[in-house]
Parts: structure tokens; sequence; C-alpha cells
């Protein structure tokens, strides 16, 4: 058994994946299986349908890695051409297998199909290679060994190269290589852009142990930071993250609301779960999105009563009872009104807390003193409340988002202080 940092990689074959026809999750999904299996993933590539295309991204693979994964290209039609492609890349020719054959007949059989020519080539595989049957369709896996390098091919269709990965590749490859503990700790973050973080956390990344490593995954209002540690003890392994996770909490505990892509709804609900309280909406330039993201967390109905989308100032006025004054003194983008816009929600729906949003989303309707992305968001409780100005940008969808997201974190350090 070989005993090192293995790594390993994945290549994809299919026209439809570059043409952008459908998405790539294959080799996302098998990443993260080889990576719990101890194999570093050192390289993804996708390739069209064409043997030479195939052949060099074979080499430039078998020069990198140890493990080489293939999906794709394994159909009964004459476009997939992976299987010819390694029979002639391994001077192995095609040869019916009879366990395969038997399978390919029996599966048409079950559905009431004859078994056809173009069917029975499924059961021809290159002469040496490891058959790996696949239980959920009609083309096997298969599986090369070369110079102590290892390379498996299989179907494309996701049920199918997930089952063989699971019942078939990965316990062979545990049988030939032995993987490294790999651990991956993420901390979720809102509330400062990845450049101001990294500034603000330096010092801390640069006293790193030398085998944790850390990522920093940045999308609109969140970034996500990764810690990967790799070794031989999966005990000391957790320690030393856990180590260096507590110090970051230290450093940064305002901005830090979650772990490992548990999502920001998820955490508020276990908040107010957990202090058996409850929470409404009042939401304008938001239009019902924090309440939708809200609800999307199964068992909501415990904690968030409901939601009135003021979209339009009569509704301000007469739902949630702002002030007529204020909407046209101040404007509906506003303290005075989004304020009591929380406070009228929280009245009305008689919730311990409410969020309530006001803004120009845009990409329109932005003036000098409230340029689109001006958003007002307040919270409210039954012992005051707090609202904050936020100037985004001028992207709609992400404006709308990172209100989303700034109104569930007052929330959040509001519940901690409660």
């Amino acid at each position: 058994m070989v005993q090192s940092n293995i790594r390993a990689e994945i290549l994809t074959i299919g026209d439809e994946i570059l043409i952008g026809q459908i998405i790539n999750t294959n080799a996302s999904w098998m990443a993260q299986q080889m990576n719990l299996a101890g194999y570093s993933v050192v390289h993804m590539t996708t390739v069209s349908d064409d043997g030479f295309a195939i052949t060099r991204a074979i080499d430039q693979a078998f020069g990198r890695s140890d493990i080489v994964l293939m999906t794709g290209g394994l159909g009964p039609t004459k476009d997939d051409i992976t299987k010819q492609t390694l029979s002639e890349y391994f001077n192995s020719p095609l040869v019916v297998d009879k366990e395969a054959l038997d399978h390919v007949s029996a599966f048409f059989a079950a559905r009431g199909y004859e078994l056809t020519k173009t069917n029975y080539y499924q059961a021809e595989v290159p002469e040496g290679c490891t058959v790996l049957k696949n239980n959920h369709g009609t083309a096997p896996g298969m599986l090369f060994e070369r110079e102590g390098k290892v390379l498996v091919s299989m179907p494309g269709v996701p049920l199918e190269m997930k089952n063989l990965m699971k019942e078939k590749v990965i316990p062979y490859l545990k049988q030939i290589f032995k993987g490294q503990e790999i651990l991956h700790k993420t901390v979720m973050t809102h509330g400062m852009g990845e450049s101001h973080l990294s500034d603000r956390i330096r010092d801390w990344e640069d006293a790193l142990p030398e085998h944790i490593k850390l990522a920093y995954l940045p999308r609109p209002g969140i970034v996500r930071l990764r810690l990967s540690a790799a070794g031989d003890d999966r005990k000391m392994l957790v320690a030393d993250i856990e180590k260096q996770v507590r110090r970051l909490e230290k450093l940064i505990p305002e901005l830090i609301f979650g772990f490992d892509d548990e999502p920001f709804e998820k955490v508020i609900g276990n908040l107010l779960k957990k202090r058996r309280q409850t929470l409404s909406t009042a939401e304008s330039c938001t239009g019902g999105s924090i309440a939708s993201r809200i609800t999307s967390v199964p068992g909501s109905s415990e904690y968030f009563k409901g939601s009135v989308v003021a979209y339009e100032n009569s509704v301000k006025k007469t739902v949630l009872r702002v002030s007529e004054k204020d909407l046209e003194t101040d404007g509906a983008v506003s303290q005075a009104v989004v304020e009591q816009m929380a406070t009228g929600a929280r009245n009305l729906l008689e919730t311990n807390f409410a969020i309530a949003t006001s803004g120009i989303a845009g990409p329109d309707g932005g003036t000098d003193d409230k340029p689109v992305g001006t958003v007002w968001i307040a919270v409210a409780s039954e012992k005051e409340v707090r609202s904050r100005r936020f100037q985004f940008g001028n992207n709609r969808e992400r404006n709308i988002e990172r209100s989303v997201l700034s109104g569930l974190n007052m929330l959040r350090l509001m519940l901690l202080e409660s």
C-alpha cells in the first residue's frame, strides 16, 4: 500500500459542459468524496469529446497525479468515444465482458426491451482493466493501473457515477493508497469585506501552523474563512483547528455568525428557539426576501409569525402606522420611517422582535442625498429600536441580498445581548 500525500485529478469529458449546456456538478461532488477519503484533489480538467484531447489530458494528469477519475463519454452512441480512446491509450483491445453482458441483458429484459447491437456494445471493455459493475445503469466503470498509478473511468450520469464511487471506487482506492487525514473548518463572517478582513486578521493568519492553510471565499455580504489541515493524526488536527478557531473568535467576535456553511437564517432560528422568542418583518426594498429566507428553514413557524410587505407608502401608513408627516418630511427611506415600520410590525403581529427595511435597491430612483444602494434597516425589540443606514452599491440583486444579511445580522447581535 502506497502511503504518502496522494494526489488526485478529476477529468470530465463532454462538449455539453464546454458549451455551457450543463453544469459540471460531478466534479465538485467527487472532490468532496476524495477529500473525505484523504486524497488531495490537485487539478480538474474538462475536455471535449475528441480522442486527441482526451489522450493529451490523460498524459498530463498522469504526469502530476496518482489517481485520475474520469467521467463521461461511456454511452452507446457514436459521440461517446471515451472507451475506444482508453482502449487505444492502454493498447488493450475491446473484448466482451461476460458479467457486464449478463448485466446489460438483464437490465433491458427487466424493462421489456430487447438487447440491440448498440446495447451489446456497452458490455465491451478494454482487455485487462478491472470492470466495476454499474448497478444503476448499463455502462460499467473501468479501472486501469499503470506504474503505480490508477485511472478510473465512470459514466457521467450523476446517479450512476455516485454509486460507483461509493460502492466500488473509494473502497478499491483505499486498498491501494493510504490517504492522509484531511480536515476542513469554515468560519462564516458578515460585516467586513475580504480585503479589510484580511488586514484585521493578518497577524493571526501569519502565525498559523505550517500544516493549516487558510482560504478566503467571498460572496455578496459574506466572507467564508476555510481552515484546512492535513496530517496523519486526526485527533491532533481537530484540536489544532479548534484552537485556531477560538483565537479567531476573540479577534472578530462581532463578524462570526456561524460555521461550516450554516446559513444565516438557520443561525437566527436557533437563537430564537433557544430563547422561545418570535420574529416578524416589515419589508419595503427587500420585498419579502427576509421572510422568505427565514421560512426556508423547516419548523420556522415555531418562531416566525409573519411579514408585511409595505412597498407603497399607503401601506406603511395604514397597516404599520407610520407617520404621514415623517413620510412627507424625511421620505420613505429614512431612519424615522424604518424605525416606525419595525415597531409597527412588532405591535401588529405581537412578536418579540421585528426587522424592517426601506431603501433604494435600484437601478433607478436615487438622488444626491440618497443614491442607489441607500438602505435603512431597523430592528425593534420590547426594550429598544436600533437602526442603521447602509450604502451598498448600484446592483439591485446584490443590494437586496446585502440588505437581507445585514438585517439578520443586526437581529443576531441584539439577540446575543438579550
